[in-house]
């Protein structure tokens, strides 16, 4: 019995150091779940903390505008506040009122300009003087010819002409 004693005591010995190993496993394990958790809390507890100084700021700042919104009112009447409006507009509307004005007067020196060039045009048109024809008895002949459906080339070979001379005539008379 001796011996029989012995193995279950050494089995018992083995048996309870394993469950200690496994009771100090899971202790180890249950201190490392804790402490990342304990991470992950003190994180969320600084986004928190952020968010509620964030609303406070924009709490503060609310109160804040609704007390200027609120001392405006009481402060501007209608016409005051109409008066106000029609200044900025006015501020607004200045610069483009000041370019348009600009603008104009480019326009008008511009067109003052065209008109000079367009009578320079004009009288230099004037001095030049066409010719109605180049032969005033052979304008008759052309068109006589050129309406009883006779070439431009026979033309100009009957009349002794030359081809551009018969064109000329014809364009003249606006006939072609």
């Amino acid at each position: 019995m001796n011996i029989i004693d012995t193995i279950i005591t050494y089995r018992l010995e083995i048996i309870v150091t394993l469950f200690g190993l496994i009771i100090l496993y899971l202790l180890y394990y249950v201190y490392e779940k804790d402490s990342q958790y304990n991470k992950s809390i003190r994180s969320i507890a600084g986004v928190v903390e952020e968010l509620n100084r964030d609303m406070f700021y924009l709490k503060n700042g609310l109160i804040e505008t609704k007390k200027k919104v609120e001392n405006a009112n009481r402060t501007m009447s209608d016409e005051e506040i109409y008066a106000e409006i029609e200044r900025n507009v006015y501020d607004m509307v200045r610069p483009l009122i000041q370019n348009i004005k600009e603008m104009q007067q480019t326009i008008a020196t511009i067109d003052a300009q065209l008109q000079s060039r367009l009578a320079s045009l004009e009288s230099g048109v004037k001095q030049i003087s066409i010719p109605s024809s180049v032969h005033a008895n052979d304008d008759e002949k052309i068109i006589t010819l050129y309406k009883q459906g006779v070439s431009v080339e026979t033309i100009a070979k009957e009349l002794h002409l030359a081809q551009p001379e018969v064109e000329f005539v014809l364009k003249i008379n606006k006939i072609k």
